[in-house]
């Protein structure tokens, strides 16, 4: 268990998931309304499948039902939120190289919200590197820089490593909320729709934190 001093929330996110995408929309207003830092953590949201043993996830076996119903539930959650909301026609994309791009970056959380734009709002190819440098330059990064870094054995071996973390801390899917409280075990919270639960925690981490005090 992390020796955390105050509560602590880790975002597991690929770019890749609409309702990751959902729920980053969330963050500012979840940061506000708690005070609590969110420590943007990238993922491969198809190595986590597969570290945890289920293949391709759950898309492949969806029914046509289902697969409807999904769709108009995030239309109807981005509505919810007044967010943009476009399913990309090409979806899913490889994100491999686009997280790996996140990780190389300065700035995780900068990086994920411009990338999480440029797919779901803007419906770019981010498997192209020419357009992920690109969508980082106009997020005051250093796009060339840091795509030219995504080939490179630290930053695969790191993506790879924050994969397998998120999977020893139960995450079997994105986006996942860990929170962390001192002398509690840490709490995993799955969904865009399980923020009202996560802002539960950290307030009663909080009120436990007063009544030692």
């Amino acid at each position: 268990m992390p020796n955390v001093s105050k509560p602590e929330i880790d975002f597991f996110f690929d770019v890749v998931c609409p309702y990751a995408y959902l729920a980053h929309t969330q963050i500012d207003g979840l940061r506000a309304r708690t005070g609590v830092e969110v420590r943007w953590r990238p993922v491969l949201l198809g190595g986590l499948f597969r570290v945890i043993g289920a293949g391709d996830g759950p898309m492949p076996t969806m029914s046509a039902n289902k697969a409807k119903l999904n769709l108009l539930d995030m239309h109807r959650w981005a509505d919810h939120y007044g967010v943009p909301f476009a399913m990309p026609a090409e979806h899913p994309r490889r994100t491999v190289m686009a997280m790996r791009a996140v990780l190389a970056s300065s700035d995780a959380e900068k990086a994920g919200r411009a990338l999480y734009a440029a797919y779901w709002r803007d419906g770019l190819d981010i498997t192209d590197e020419a357009v992920v440098a690109q969508v980082l330059d106009e997020a005051d990064l250093d796009g060339k820089a840091i795509t030219a870094r995504t080939s490179e054995a630290d930053i695969k071996a790191a993506l790879r490593s924050a994969t397998d973390e998120a999977a020893a801390a139960g995450a079997f899917g994105v986006p996942t909320f860990v929170v962390s409280s001192p002398g509690q075990e840490p709490e995993l919270f799955w969904g865009q729709d399980r923020i009202d639960f996560v802002e539960r925690a950290i307030h009663n981490a909080s009120a436990r934190e007063g009544a030692q005090a």
